[in-house]
């Protein structure tokens, strides 16, 4: 059972870049999904998430309208586009599943998720 994450790297301000986080040996389809990051020197923040059974989105404001999470069921992974990327974007992102559905207000407490990825380092710089 785990959660691979992949599409970090470095990127110009202004670009973009997908992150892909796939599941084995268990189903998104019956997880909610968060996304977390973590940026040099600081704690942990979320940034969004999707949920399993109506695939509710949410986003923190400061990636809003840049950022999109979607999930694919086929596949058994979960895509953030991230455009229009700024150097204080700058993280190691990770993704996270949960049995349990999320709410804007308590997405980002990490007791709440049972697996998470090894995360993937995005560097925004030019």
């Amino acid at each position: 059972v785990q959660l691979v994450e992949s599409g970090g790297g470095l990127v110009q301000p202004g670009g973009f870049l997908r992150l892909s986080c796939a599941a084995s040996g268990f189903s998104l389809n019956d997880h909610a999904i968060g996304l977390f990051r973590q940026a040099p020197g600081k704690e942990r923040e979320g940034v969004s998430y999707i949920n399993s059974s109506v695939d509710c989105t949410y986003y923190i404001v400061s990636v809003k309208g840049r950022f999109i999470l979607s999930r694919n069921q086929d596949a058994n992974t979960v895509y953030l586009q991230m455009n229009r990327l700024k150097p204080a974007n700058t993280a190691v992102y990770y993704c996270a599943a949960s049995p349990t559905e999320l709410t804007n207000a308590w997405f980002d407490v990490v007791a709440l998720y049972n697996y998470w990825s090894q995360g993937t380092l995005v560097t925004v710089s030019s």
